[in-house]
């Protein structure tokens, strides 16, 4: 029998069949660390996961969000650009305007005070030759009554006479100086 009892715990102790005992107590230390695994660690891997899903996805949308913001304020800052240089054109044009405006105003004061000036000396000139055809016909007619007088030989020193003298001398002169004027228009 002994030889039947190394049989029999040879059979009992095959290392290719495992003890149910061992099996059982494995299965239960399995089913609790997957009770707790289940239970504490999944979630913890979830909560992580999603933490960081909802970071990645925060940060693409913070990120699209600011290049939307961007490109928003590109084209903001270049239609203001737009405005400012054609507001620039319009203001250099305003004042292209206003210059030749301003030149055409100078121009023609210019041209009223060159006539007014003109006209005013024109009328001093004539004003000076009138005074000068006035004091010449005085002191002419005083030098033609003395010279008469003093070809006649009497005093012409009547007012009435010498007036008389002095006038038919100077409608003589007169006359001549415009047939002489008109000869010389005439070659």
């Amino acid at each position: 029998m002994s030889n039947l009892n190394i049989v029999a715990a040879a059979e009992e102790t095959n290392p290719i069949i495992p003890n149910i005992w061992d099996m059982a107590l494995v299965l239960l230390g399995f089913v609790i660390l997957l009770f707790i695994v289940v239970k504490f660690v999944v979630p913890m891997f979830e909560k992580t996961f999603a933490e960081r899903t909802e970071a990645i996805e925060g940060g693409i949308a913070k990120a699209e969000q600011a290049q939307a913001e961007a490109t928003a304020a590109l084209e903001e800052y270049k239609q203001q650009l737009t405005d400012a240089r054609t507001e620039a054109n319009r203001i250099r044009e305003e004042a292209r305007e206003e210059g030749a405006q301003i030149l055409a105003d100078l121009k023609a004061k210019a041209a009223s005070e060159s006539a007014r000036i003109t006209e005013q000396a024109h009328t001093a000139i004539a004003a000076e030759r009138q005074a000068a055809v006035v004091s010449l016909r005085t002191e002419v007619g005083s030098l033609a009554t003395t010279l008469a007088g003093r070809i006649v030989g009497e005093s012409l020193e009547d007012d009435a006479r010498s007036a008389r003298v002095v006038d038919r001398f100077l409608a003589d002169l007169e006359d001549h100086s415009a047939v002489s004027n008109t000869e010389g228009a005439a070659k």
